[in-house]
């Protein structure tokens, strides 16, 4: 399950997993930041918060995720990556050699200084 908010003012995406990523995680998710989007040359920032990472329920799952990064990652100014998981700094390589977004990471319990880099962009 993937829980996010939308904070329209800011730009900002906040993704908050919760278990094995689904195909049908990302359908709510895409409509809305894309309707953002029609009005909006950028998401400011992203922030996904998750203990660990919860991994994919299957390969539509991962596919979702893949589609969606792909879709969006032009459109994407920040990412922060709030999360104790061992693959935080996988994610982080990957995410700066395949997106155009400055991305960092931070640990779990940061996730007030991870919005506040969010907002200095």
């Amino acid at each position: 399950m993937l829980n996010y908010s939308l904070m329209k003012p800011e730009g900002i995406l906040l993704l908050e997993p919760h278990g094995p990523l689904t195909e049908q995680d990302f359908d709510g998710v895409s409509q809305d930041v894309d309707a953002f989007l029609e009005d909006h040359p950028k998401l400011h920032g992203v922030m996904v918060q998750a203990k660990d990472f919860p991994g994919w329920e299957n390969w539509a799952g991962f596919s979702a995720h893949m589609n969606f990064v792909r879709d969006h990652r032009k459109q994407v100014e920040q990412v922060a990556l709030v999360t104790d998981s061992h693959l935080a700094g996988m994610a982080e390589f990957m995410g700066k050699h395949f997106s155009g977004a400055e991305v960092r990471h931070f640990p779990f319990t940061e996730d007030a200084k991870a919005m506040q880099w969010l907002h200095s962009a």
